[in-house]
């Protein structure tokens, strides 16, 4: 049986990753699992300084999911590489690094410092602020897109994947964009943008106002999307949103995605995505599939 599926020329073991911002670069998890288990490791957010993140309350329960306004902190790329590469080094497992900025300069300082780097893949979050535009984030503006993209593929030497924003009209003409200017990948969905009142204090619960809603409450938009971008590039898929369980990852991969990130459900069970993989491969077994690569994009008719 083969769960191994090639992700823009990276070979993964098998298609399960972690989510940007809910596995740190994975210290506390290894302390619960092997990260030798998992396809590859996507990182928390890194910047080109470090970042404080936003006033607290900044996380907020809600029904079937979670609102965060963490801000993106972070401890900078130079604890970055002198602490948690050499950390994920350890481990059979690919690196995904996820890159974080307010502005194309600061995504090139990054990358440029990425370069040599043994980490495997680089993800780009489009969907941070670009003040040089008044504030609009870079992952809402097909044009903005594209030039970024453009931009941070004539400095990598990894693969660069696209994060897409969900919060934008047309999920495809995002899709098409980053994948005309260069893109080796693209993964969606980030967070939907919500938000919660405490009618006790008649004011947003969250510091920030708004934050980002995760979690199971998100993946019929997850599925959807996925279906739409999958159709609309040639470059490959990685999906996410509010997957919990093998059932939810087979819904993006028979969407289109090659690889599944397994996010907020990492907090209500450090295991989640272990437990994914093993019942990925489970559903293999019942269903006599020898290649899980023979299930993406099958629902796709």
């Amino acid at each position: 049986m083969n769960l191994s599926v090639s992700f823009a020329g990276v070979q993964m073991k098998n298609p399960i990753t972690t989510a940007s911002g809910t596995f740190g670069s994975g210290q506390e998890y290894a302390e619960i699992f092997d990260l030798s288990l998992l396809g590859a490791v996507t990182t928390k957010g890194v910047a080109n300084v470090p970042w404080v993140g936003n006033p607290v309350p900044r996380v907020a329960e809600t029904p079937s999911g979670m609102l965060n306004a963490i801000g993106l902190q972070n401890p900078g790329i130079d604890t970055f590489c002198e602490r948690d590469i050499p950390f994920l080094k350890q481990y059979d497992t690919k690196i995904i690094v996820n890159v974080c900025g307010h502005a194309a300069e600061e995504y090139e300082a990054v990358v440029e410092r990425l370069s040599e780097q043994p980490v495997d893949l680089l993800e780009i979050n489009v969907s941070c602020p670009n003040v040089r535009e008044g504030g609009i984030a870079f992952g809402t503006d097909p044009r903005a897109v594209e030039a970024i993209t453009k931009r941070l593929r004539a400095k990598a030497r990894q693969p660069i994947i696209i994060k897409l924003s969900p919060n934008v009209t047309d999920i495809a003409e995002m899709a098409r964009a980053a994948e005309s200017a260069g893109a080796d990948g693209i993964s969606l969905i980030n967070t939907l943008i919500g938000m919660k009142i405490d009618v006790e204090r008649r004011r947003p619960l969250l510091a920030n106002g708004t934050g980002g809603l995760s979690g199971p409450a998100i993946h019929p938009v997850a599925v959807r999307m996925v279906y739409q971008a999958a159709g609309a590039v040639k470059i490959p898929v990685l999906g996410m949103g509010g997957v919990r369980t093998a059932e939810d990852a087979l819904e993006l991969i028979l969407a289109g995605a090659t690889a599944v990130a397994v996010g907020t459900a990492t907090f209500a069970d450090p295991m989640a995505a272990v437990k994914v993989i093993d019942g990925i491969r489970a559903y293999m077994e019942r269903h006599g599939v020898s290649d899980v690569n023979d299930l993406i994009g099958a629902a796709r008719g």
